[in-house]
């Protein structure tokens, strides 16, 4: 996200001549396309793994009921909702690198080893969310509430 500030100041700077002499007209449009570069790159963010926004809802029910997950009910998978993924992996499949809400191979070698015990997963524990590795979270999606990440 820096990198898009900081891209959208530097062109904003170069189109108005300097970013010291803006107007108040100026400095607004530079706000609203901030925020809409804050939005978009919270929409980059989001790492559903194939999930539509409907089949996330009960994960992200079920990381709120039992892992800490405090944020919105959206059915984006964002870092809020991987941090709580992480929790629960950490307790339950090995995961044992930081809770940081960053979705890379150990995070996805993690849950394979959770979709491989419990959700028909047959694929290889290497960290690449492949098709099969989709297709069980997929599965398991379809059991949230109820039954997953117990």
């Amino acid at each position: 996200m820096a990198r898009t500030l900081v891209g959208l100041t530097a062109a904003f700077g170069i189109a108005a001549g300097s970013l010291a002499g803006a107007g108040t007209g100026f400095a607004a449009s530079a706000q609203g396309t901030a925020a809409s570069a804050r939005a978009e790159a919270g929409v980059l963010a989001t790492v559903n793994l194939g999930l539509s926004t409907a089949q996330a809802k009960p994960v992200q029910g079920a990381l709120k009921a039992r892992w800490k997950y405090t944020g919105p009910i959206d059915g984006y998978l964002g870092s809020e909702s991987w941090e709580a993924m992480q929790r629960f992996l950490r307790a339950r499949h090995g995961y044992t690198d930081p809770i940081d809400g960053v979705v890379g191979p150990n995070t996805i070698k993690a849950l394979q080893r959770y979709l491989k015990k419990s959700y028909g997963y047959t694929g290889g524990v290497d960290g690449v969310a492949g098709p099969g590795t989709q297709a069980a979270f997929k599965r398991m999606a379809s059991t949230c509430p109820g039954g997953c990440l117990l």
